[in-house]
């Protein structure tokens, strides 16, 4: 039985529902912000990621954003942006930005639904692991160019192979 079996009877629901049926069917804390928008907490190998979906009808784009808290030396901040381009090249789901004003690393994604499409739960969930598998991939890329003075490019070894797992 498929999971959109399993957790849902209609076709017509919310995105942010099905968000909510699928953070209770993984145990995730969240919390319904607003009928809009979810954030939940989801625990990585590394860290808890904080995640942070909302829906917006005006563009009919589901939005995800998944963070952690970083906050880099200032004199380490040119080789964490190299970093970040070089992560950026290899993934293509999302992409990864450091907003320094809020202390965060971010991976942000969007899911198109325009026309009244409706994205299945099985959809939903691929996108969310696939953001916290990109953190857990690329998080100790960040600490080696952040913290250890390592170059980019060698920081970014530990993040050659894939990360395999599920969120």
């Amino acid at each position: 039985m498929s999971l959109s079996e399993n957790h849902y009877s209609s076709d017509d629901l919310h995105p942010i529902d099905i968000v909510e049926t699928l953070a209770e069917s993984h145990a995730w804390e969240f919390d319904r912000v607003t009928e809009d928008q979810i954030a939940m907490a989801v625990e990585g190998q590394w860290r808890t990621y904080s995640l942070t979906l909302a829906w917006s009808a005006q563009d009919e784009t589901l939005r995800l954003i998944c963070t952690f808290e970083m906050e880099p030396p200032e004199n380490r901040m040119g080789p964490l942006y190299d970093l970040l381009n070089r992560c950026n090249d290899m993934v293509w789901t999302g992409a990864f930005t450091y907003w320094a004003e809020q202390k965060l690393m971010v991976w942000r994604y969007g899911l198109l639904l325009s026309g009244g499409q409706i994205a299945a739960p099985e959809q939903i969930d691929d996108m969310i692991s696939s953001a916290v598998l990109a953190a857990e991939r690329f998080y100790p890329a960040f600490q080696l160019v952040t913290w250890g003075d390592r170059s980019p490019a060698d920081s970014l070894k530990v993040a050659i192979a894939e990360a395999y797992g599920r969120a």
